[in-house]
């Protein structure tokens, strides 16, 4: 009989090539899910991304620290217990340039994956 369920006891650790940790759950690394990925991610302080203008929806829930995000023209810092959905198309930076380090859950809608982010 197949379960009815999926339960991740060895999330994936996917290669950034920097200091961030980003720990995939589920999705297209761990186990090829297409539903969805979720993350969670571990960033420095002082760090930053790319630009991206992703081809998923993205919510983004902070566990500790601060994680500021640049959308369009527009500058949101999200707080400890805040959360923020991020809309395909739209063209976004992810920053960390306080001193503590941040800790957040990334749901992508479709999954994450580095094609469909666009990368600048």
């Amino acid at each position: 009989v197949m379960k009815k369920y999926v339960k991740q006891t060895d999330p994936i650790n996917v290669p950034t090539g920097d200091d961030r940790l980003i720990e995939e759950h589920f999705g297209n690394a761990s186990l090829k899910y297409d539903g969805c990925s979720i993350c969670r991610c571990e960033i420095p302080p002082r760090w930053k991304d790319s630009y991206q203008n992703p081809e998923f929806d993205e919510i983004v829930i902070v566990a500790k620290g601060r994680l500021e995000i640049k959308i369009e023209k527009d500058r949101e810092v999200i707080e400890k217990g805040q959360s923020i959905l991020l809309k395909k198309g739209a063209r976004v930076r992810f920053r960390n340039p306080f001193d503590q380090p941040c800790e957040y859950y990334s749901i992508c809608l479709p999954p994450f994956s580095i094609k469909a982010a666009n990368k600048e």
